[in-house]
C-alpha cells in the first residue's frame, strides 16, 4: 500500500497504481466536478496519473494557476482540433498551442487566410467538441513511434520539434476523439470540462518565433470554468480598448509614435507636463528616502560591458558603436556606471547604505513585431537606484525600499502582489551566492508578512529579484517594480567598504526601480486612469469658459491668478457655443471646468464643473484658487 500525504496535511493509504481520479473519489466524490489536475509531489499532472509511490498530492482547481493552465491548455487542443475538422481541403498543419497568461493560442499553417469572420465557425464547432465530452488519453511512445505517427499525418512542425528532443526521449501524445497532439500535458479529465471559452482574435506569429522562419496564423482565446467570470472578463477586455493608451495619447495629445524611429516614442506638450510630474514626484520621494542623485553616460566601452557580463549575458538586446577605433556599446541598463561611481572613492561602513539614484536614459534592442505603444520600446528612461550595503543590512534595505515602493504606489492608486524570481539557467556565480542572495529576498518578504509567489527561473543573470505586480482600476496586473540583490556585480568591480575593524570588506548591492520605466509607467496610468489624471499630473488642470466675448477679460483676470499659484490653467475664448465648449473640454479630460457669465462677473464667482460630473457648483474665485491649490500640493488622486 501507498501513503498518500494530501495538502491539508491528512494521509490516505492507495493501492499503486491507483489514479489521482480515484483518489480523489475516495477523498470527496463531489470533488471530481471541480478538481481539474494536481500536484504530485510539486509536480502537475493529469488526474488520470497512476500513483506509483508514497508522495504528497495537491488537488487543483480553476482556483489555482495550474489548474487554469490544465483547462486552458486543454481548449487550446480543442481549437486545433475544431480547425482540423473544419479546414480538411486546407492542409491544415499544426504548430504550437500552449496556455498562456489568461488564455491559449494555436499557431497553424494553413493554405487559406483565416479572418475574424472565420471565428465563430471554429467557436462554434469547438462547443460542439465540448459538448461531445471527449475523453483525453495520454499515451507514452518512443521517439521512433513519435516520427512515424507525425510524418504520416504530413505535420511537419511536431516532426521538427520531435527531431530536437533527445534520441532517448519518452514522448507523450494526447487524444481526444480522432484528434491526436505530440503534447507533455496535463490537461483536464476531458474536453467538457472546458465548459465557458471565447476566440478573441487572429495574429500572425513566425514560427519558434524566429522572423526568419515562416508566418504562421495565431488564433487566441481564453476559457473559465463559469460563464459569469467568462463574461467579466469580456466586459475587462472592452473597457481595455477603450482605454489603449495609444488610443489615448493621440487623442490627448500627449505623444506620437513614428516610422523614422520605430520604437522611439515621441513626447508632446502635454506628453512631457505628466513626464515631468512624475519626475519631480520621484525627486521628492527619494529625496526623502535617503537617495542621491547621479548622472552616468549612455555610451561605454566594451570593457566594462565585458566585465559586468553583458557582453556575454546580453549582446544580442544591445546597440554598438565605435569610437577611435575602439568598441563602445550603447548602455542597455545604468547598474555597471554606477559602480563606477561608487568606485571613484574609498567607502567606509559609515557611508553605508549609500543610495544612489538615476534617472538613466536606456537602449535595448526589441524585434519591430514585439514593439507596443509605450508598452514595448527601444529607448526609455529607467528610474534606477543602485544601493550599497553591508551584509547586515540587506534585509534593512529591502525593508526600507518597500516602504517607498507603498507610498509611490498608494500615490496613483495602485496595489500590488509580489513575486520572488529565483535562479535562471543563463546566470552567473557560485551556488552559495545564489543561495545566500534568495534566501534574503525571500526572509525579507516572509518578516514583512507579504504574501507572494516564486517563479522559478526568472531571476537576472547576476542575481535573484522580487518584482512587483501592480493591479489597476479595471484589475489588470502589471509588473513595474523590481529588487534585485546582486552578490556578482561587487566580485566582479571589486567593490567593498572599509569596517569597522579597518579592514577591506565586500560592499552588497542592490538594483531597484519603483516606476519600471519612465514611458512604459506613463502608458499604464493613462489606462489605468482612462485618460482622467488627477489633478496634480493633469497636462491642463483648469479651462476657463467665457459665455460670450465681452466675459473674457474676467477669464484671463482669473486665468493670471491661478497662473500664479502655480495652475496649468486655459482660456477657451472661440466664438462658440457654451454648450460646445463644455462637450470639449469634458472630452479632453479636464479636470475641472470653469464656466463665467455676468453673474459671475459681478459675484467674483465661477460655475466650476469636475470632469465626469453634470452638475456645476458655484464657488467664490479666490475659495477655487485655493481649494486646487491645496488638491495639486498634496498630490490628491480624486477631483
Amino acid at each position: 500500500m501507498l501513503k498518500i500525504t494530501l495538502h491539508d496535511g491528512a494521509q490516505r493509504e492507495v493501492e499503486a497504481g491507483t489514479s489521482i481520479f480515484d483518489l480523489m473519489k475516495q477523498v470527496k466524490n463531489s470533488l471530481t466536478k471541480t478538481v481539474l489536475a494536481a500536484k504530485v509531489d510539486g509536480e502537475t499532472k493529469d488526474l488520470a496519473t497512476p500513483l506509483t509511490k508514497d508522495c504528497h498530492v495537491e488537488f487543483l482547481t480553476f482556483g489555482d494557476a495550474d489548474g487554469r493552465w490544465a483547462l486552458r491548455h486543454t481548449a487550446s487542443h480543442i481549437l486545433a482540433q475544431a480547425v482540423k475538422r473544419l479546414y480538411k481541403d486546407s492542409n491544415v498543419q499544426l504548430a504550437i498551442g500552449p496556455a498562456i497568461e489568461n488564455g491559449f493560442y494555436y499557431d497553424f499553417d494553413i493554405d487559406r487566410q483565416l479572418t475574424t469572420a472565420d471565428l465563430a465557425a471554429i467557436e462554434k464547432e469547438m462547443k460542439r467538441i465540448v459538448k461531445e465530452n471527449l475523453k483525453l488519453e495520454r499515451k507514452e511512445v518512443s521517439r521512433a513511434e513519435a516520427l512515424k505517427f507525425f510524418e504520416e499525418k504530413g505535420e511537419g512542425y511536431k516532426v521538427e520539434l520531435i527531431h530536437d528532443l533527445p534520441e532517448d526521449a519518452t514522448i507523450s501524445m494526447y487524444t481526444q476523439g480522432e484528434f491526436t497532439d505530440l503534447c507533455a500535458g496535463p490537461h483536464v479529465v476531458s474536453t467538457g470540462k472546458v465548459k465557458s471559452l471565447k476566440l478573441l482574435s487572429i495574429a500572425g506569429a513566425y514560427w519558434r518565433g524566429d522572423e526568419k522562419n515562416k508566418m504562421l496564423q495565431r488564433i487566441y482565446g481564453t476559457a473559465f470554468e463559469k460563464q459569469e467570470d467568462l463574461d467579466a472578463y469580456l466586459h475587462m477586455l472592452e473597457e481595455a480598448k477603450k482605454r489603449d493608451h495609444r488610443k489615448l495619447g493621440k487623442e490627448l495629445d500627449l505623444f506620437s509614435l513614428h516610422e523614422e524611429g520605430p520604437g522611439f516614442p515621441f513626447f508632446h506638450p502635454n506628453g512631457m507636463v505628466i513626464r515631468n510630474e512624475l519626475i519631480n514626484y520621484w525627486r521628492e520621494v527619494h529625496r526623502r528616502y535617503g537617495y542621491q542623485e547621479i548622472r552616468t553616460p549612455i555610451i561605454l566601452n566594451r570593457r566594462l560591458w565585458e566585465q559586468s557580463g553583458h557582453w556575454a549575458h546580453y549582446k544580442e538586446n544591445m546597440y554598438f558603436t565605435k569610437i577611435d577605433g575602439e568598441d563602445y556599446a550603447v548602455k542597455p541598463m545604468n547598474c555597471p556606471g554606477g559602480m563606477l561611481v561608487y568606485n571613484s572613492k574609498q567607502h567606509s561602513y559609515r557611508d553605508l547604505p549609500l543610495r544612489l539614484g538615476e534617472l538613466g536614459l536606456v537602449h535595448r534592442h526589441e524585434k519591430s513585431g514585439e514593439l507596443h505603444g509605450l508598452f514595448r520600446v527601444r529607448n526609455f528612461t529607467q528610474d534606477d537606484a543602485h544601493l550599497f550595503v553591508t551584509p547586515d543590512q540587506i534585509e534593512k534595505e529591502i525593508q526600507h525600499t518597500i516602504d517607498l515602493f507603498d507610498e509611490v504606489y498608494q500615490t496613483f492608486g495602485l496595489t500590488y502582489m509580489a513575486e520572488l524570481s529565483t535562479r535562471p539557467d543563463d546566470s552567473m556565480g557560485s551556488d552559495e551566492m545564489w543561495e545566500k542572495a534568495t534566501n534574503a529576498l525571500q526572509g525579507a518578504l516572509e518578516h514583512r508578512g507579504l504574501e507572494y509567489i516564486v517563479n522559478e527561473g526568472d531571476g537576472a543573470f547576476y542575481g535573484p529579484k522580487i518584482d512587483f505586480h501592480l493591479r489597476d482600476s479595471i484589475g489588470r496586473t502589471w509588473q513595474c517594480g523590481t529588487i534585485q540583490l546582486d552578490m556578482q556585480m561587487p566580485e566582479k568591480f571589486d567593490l567593498n567598504y572599509i569596517g569597522e575593524d579597518g579592514e577591506k570588506h565586500r560592499t552588497v548591492m542592490l538594483h531597484r526601480v519603483v516606476y519600471g520605466s519612465i514611458e512604459r509607467f506613463i502608458g499604464i496610468l493613462i489606462e489605468h486612469y482612462a485618460g482622467a489624471f488627477p489633478t496634480w499630473l493633469a497636462p491642463v488642470q483648469v479651462r476657463i469658459l467665457p459665455i460670450t466675448e465681452r466675459h473674457a477679460d474676467y477669464a484671463e483676470q482669473l486665468k493670471e491668478k491661478m497662473f500664479a499659484r502655480g495652475v496649468r490653467v486655459e482660456v477657451d475664448d472661440r466664438n462658440e457655443k457654451i454648450g460646445y465648449k463644455i462637450r470639449e473640454a469634458q472630452i479632453k479630460k479636464t479636470p475641472y471646468t470653469l464656466v463665467v457669465g455676468d453673474q459671475e462677473i459681478q459675484d467674483g464667482t465661477a460655475a466650476v464643473r469636475k470632469h465626469g460630473e453634470k452638475d456645476s457648483e458655484t464657488m467664490k474665485a479666490d475659495a477655487f484658487i485655493a481649494y486646487i491649490g491645496k488638491k495639486i500640493q498634496t498630490r490628491d488622486g480624486a477631483y
